[in-house]
């Protein structure tokens, strides 16, 4: 199967943050960690159902090489990026953070 991967939009947030520390820490160490994100990222579309589920129907796929996760959901064909969090963050905080994003937008 073919799965169309998306991003929220607050994912875009979350993976500049995680950019500005790096870049911050080591020049070019922050685009190492785009490359990472990203590498990762097209990864989960060959075979979403490799990862495990950590809350409800989210999955979640580690980064090499930086402490961080992808959260994701599989919907039909798509593939529904919910998060990149830092792997030491409270669970209970993660899981309202993708809780609060899984909820529909009003308009």
């Amino acid at each position: 199967m073919i799965y169309i991967l998306r991003f929220l939009p607050e994912v875009e947030e979350d993976v500049f943050g995680g950019y500005v520390w790096y870049e911050t820490k080591s020049p070019g160490l922050g685009e190492e960690f785009l490359r990472m994100f990203y590498a990762c990222a097209g990864e989960i579309s060959h075979d979403p159902l490799l990862y495990p589920k950590v809350y409800s129907e989210f999955r979640r796929r580690l980064l090499r090489r930086f402490p961080y996760a992808i959260y994701f959901k599989t919907e039909d064909n798509q593939i529904i990026v919910f998060g990149l969090f830092h792997c030491a963050r409270d669970p209970r905080t993660i899981r309202m953070q993708l809780q609060n994003r899984d909820k529909p937008k009003s308009p």
